[in-house]
């Protein structure tokens, strides 16, 4: 085993050599075997522990264990006592803690990747898991070798392999109990599900790796085919501060599986709900569907797409500006300045005279019905006519800010256009406002 890992690293993995590897260890016999493995291949290693002290003395025993290793091989040990909240899946608390924790070490201490101790069963597992939950494509091609700094070395061996070689090698290791128990989802399938298959064909492991090879080559091919259709539907918006992405509907349905193609383009933005996403093709505009880091709105022939942080506002929808108030950052950012000259000259700066305002001023969101008389033309304008002469979205919509008059007059379209009746005509007694 010793001389299979070291060829699988050398051809697959040589970029762990001469870096400083932090070894997620649990006391179990596969990460264990995994820090045997590599102090014996002389790489610079450390070992990363966390006790979550959910199994009582047990925990500590497992604790304890990691700490004589660490001294008797000599290698530098970290341990951690967290506490998890009893709130949802303890599992996954604990593993997003303890990933946290990993990303924390290598900050500090400059580590360059976090090797853990997954094999060829745990990859089995996950596959099954991800069957019975209806995954798509990239819940049956396996754990990521590599992940970011993430690095699983042990994919290759079996659960068989690795026992095999301990005691072959005298390692001892810790078992934990709860891993003999089928109450957990994992557990069900180790020792009822996979034991049934391996029956079935005694060579299923390497039947599997055979079956993710494949299922990673159909894989790329997506990709290279998303990439290649992409440039016909997305389009990137970075004329407005909302940076969104558009989807273009009618192209999109010209493809042969316009469901298929939409998961693929929008999977990385964490939408859950995806028959609400398919079904925003053919809504109503204005319909939307939230994960939880995007928004995706239905805008006429378009789906478009924005981060939340771009449309959440901090819930403030009015805010008054008292005279001499030199900034406000809620609901946005402005600054106030007097002058007696106009120097600059763009959509996010206005210069108004201060004799025809009064305070004080507001600022607010657009509603049904406002008008303003647009600098530069001759009357007033409804607002709803200036959105759709400017083609703006309903996104966009959403988002646009009016500095008004004591006596709600439209000052400013902030960020887009001034009302005229308000401009500066002359350099002298002069407010200068702009957009930060």
């Amino acid at each position: 085993m010793l001389q299979k890992l070291k060829n699988h690293i050398h051809n697959n993995l040589p970029f762990l050599k001469g870096k400083k590897l932090l070894i997620a260890i649990s006391g179990g016999v596969d990460s264990v075997v995994l820090t045997h493995l590599l102090q014996q291949l002389h790489y610079n290693i450390s070992l990363a522990h966390c006790n979550f002290n959910l199994r009582g003395k047990e925990s500590d025993l497992d604790e304890d264990f990691v700490a004589t290793l660490a001294q008797k091989l000599k290698i530098e040990p970290h341990i951690a006592q967290i506490c998890i909240e009893p709130v949802g899946s303890i599992q996954l608390a604990a593993r997003e803690l303890r990933y946290e924790w990993f990303q924390d070490l290598i900050e500090k201490n400059g580590y360059d990747y976090v090797l853990t101790a997954h094999h060829a069963d745990d990859n089995l597992e996950t596959f099954l898991i991800n069957l019975t939950r209806g995954s798509g494509l990239d819940g049956f091609t396996g754990i990521p070798e590599k992940n970011g700094n993430i690095i699983r070395p042990l994919l290759p061996f079996s659960r068989e392999e690795i026992i095999t070689f301990a005691k072959a090698n005298n390692i001892s290791w810790r078992e934990d109990q709860s891993n003999a128990s089928t109450k957990y989802v994992r557990n069900k399938i180790r020792h009822k599900v996979a034991p049934v298959l391996k029956e079935i064909n005694p060579n299923l492991l390497e039947s599997f790796a055979k079956t993710i090879g494949n299922l990673k080559e159909s894989k790329h091919i997506i990709v290279d085919r998303i990439s290649e259709v992409s440039s016909s539907i997305i389009s990137k918006d970075f004329s407005t501060a909302l940076e969104m992405t558009k989807i273009n509907i009618a192209e999109i349905n010209k493809l042969s599986e316009p469901k298929a193609y939409l998961y693929q383009l929008l999977k990385k933005y964490q939408f859950t709900a995806f028959n609400d996403v398919y079904n925003l093709l053919t809504a109503q505009s204005g319909k939307k569907v939230l994960s939880k880091t995007h928004v995706l709105l239905k805008d006429r022939g378009f789906l478009i797409l924005s981060k939340k942080t771009n449309v959440i506002s901090s819930g403030v929808e009015k805010s008054q500006i008292q005279e001499n108030t030199a900034a406000i950052t809620n609901p946005i950012h402005l600054t106030f300045e007097n002058v007696d000259a106009i120097s600059i000259n763009n959509k996010n700066t206005i210069y108004v005279a201060k004799d025809k305002i009064q305070y004080p001023l507001t600022v607010r969101k657009w509603q049904n019905g406002d008008y303003f008389y647009p600098a530069g033309m001759q009357g007033k304008k409804k607002l709803s006519k200036y959105f759709k002469d400017e083609k703006l979205s309903l996104l966009e919509k959403e988002q646009t800010w009016l500095l008004c008059n004591t006596n709600d007059e439209i000052i400013w379209i902030i960020g887009k256009r001034q009302d005229q009746r308000f401009q500066l005509k002359t350099a002298i007694n002069g407010l200068k406002i702009t957009l930060n």
